[in-house]
């Protein structure tokens, strides 16, 4: 009661703004409420849950993409386990997340019962990797290096498969779609186009004129361009310049343009962050006695990168909602996939709204969680405060 006096009844005009404020969200709210359980068809989102997740990948291969939602469960939940906070909020809602999508009702014969019993599973799966990175004997370390080694085999083996092999056989990326290629190149993007961006900010600030002509040339040439026009040239240009027998796969193709994107922007963050760094830090390092690279890595580059955290994080954010755009180039995203829905039946035409509110969603929880495992990544490294 003493807090709701002192912040929203404190005056006379404070109490009318809170009582015409509180009208306002009530009335907004019970629209909203009307309309998702009672107004809105939600039949282009249920007809087809499989699709929305992994596009037209082959149904009689579904177990591939079991075995990698495994591991990345179980991952999440070491990541739990050994970073604590950082990542609990995560997996504890991930872990309601297939709770849920395992007793979901939906009218659709494509979810059986063993989905549904393998949805349940891995809610167990990430308990079972917490308690496992729990133990005294598991380091960050080790679990940064199995997510790497997760990420790359996912892709390039469990997936994609190989040529004439009976247990994985090949599967093209014309056939993936859905959530599955829209992660694949946000992180793809993320992951390959950071470590190409820092070496890019360290260039640009070379006293080599060619590395630092090249880095200046290259940052200012793609910035200076739309990510479409980039995916446009390695999806479609590149490819009529490259003879039949070498074509890069347009998934690649589209990743690469993004990385290269990415970079860019990353460059110019990093760039930023070791600008800020004062020179008697490296003026210390040296009377110290350490090597140039050992300045660099051990001492300025930490503190440029804890600078921009904030800045690196919405770039990923931004770069994350970005890969939609692979959509013009033919590759059906998940918004490639609920366009692609809404044309099953002349019925979906005027069900847009629902369609592109669903994706809206899925988009924003994920920005959140980015946005959220920056905010405690701040708090514990003192950015502002320190």
């Amino acid at each position: 009661m003493e807090w709701l006096r002192k912040n929203l009844f404190s005056t006379w005009y404070n109490s009318l703004l809170t009582i015409f404020g509180g009208t306002l969200v009530f009335f907004f709210l019970v629209n909203i409420i009307t309309w998702v359980f009672f107004t809105a068809d939600w039949r282009p989102v249920t007809v087809a849950p499989l699709l929305y997740l992994i596009g037209q990948y082959p149904r009689d291969e579904l177990w591939r993409v079991g075995i990698s939602l495994l591991m990345i469960t179980f991952l999440v939940g070491m990541s739990w386990g050994v970073w604590k906070r950082y990542v609990r909020t995560f997996a504890i809602f991930l872990a309601i997340l297939m709770a849920v999508l395992a007793f979901f009702p939906l009218e659709t014969t494509t979810i059986t019962l063993q989905i549904r019993a393998f949805m349940l599973i891995n809610s167990f799966v990430i308990y079972l990797g917490f308690l496992v990175g729990r133990r005294p004997s598991v380091h960050g370390s080790l679990v940064a290096t199995l997510w790497l080694v997760s990420l790359l085999l996912i892709p390039l083996v469990i997936l994609s498969g190989f040529n004439n092999s009976n247990l994985l056989p090949k599967v093209p990326t014309t056939v993936w779609g859905g959530l599955l290629i829209t992660i694949l190149l946000s992180v793809g993007g993320i992951v390959l186009s950071f470590p190409l961006g820092v070496l890019l900010a360290f260039g640009r600030r070379s006293s080599l004129p060619v590395v630092k002509w090249f880095s200046i040339t290259f940052i200012e040439v793609v910035r200076g361009v739309p990510l479409v026009t980039i995916l446009f040239m390695f999806s479609i240009i590149l490819a009529l310049f490259l003879p039949s027998e070498s074509r890069i796969d347009r998934v690649i193709r589209a990743l690469i343009g993004i990385v290269i994107f990415s970079a860019a922007y990353t460059a110019e963050n990093v760039r930023g962050g070791l600008q800020a760094i004062p020179p008697g830090q490296t003026e210390a390092a040296k009377a110290l006695g350490f090597k140039n690279y050992h300045t660099t890595l051990l001492i300025v580059l930490p503190q440029a990168l804890r600078l921009v955290i904030p800045t690196l994080v919405g770039q990923f954010i931004s770069l994350f909602k970005d890969t939609t755009l692979v959509y013009i180039v033919g590759i059906n995203d998940l918004l490639g996939i609920g366009n692609a829905v809404l044309n099953l039946s002349p019925e979906f035409v005027r069900l847009q709204m629902e369609v592109y509110l669903f994706i809206a969603v899925i988009f924003w929880i994920f920005s959140y969680f980015m946005s959220y495992a920056s905010l405690q990544l701040e708090k514990a490294l003192g950015v502002g405060e320190r």
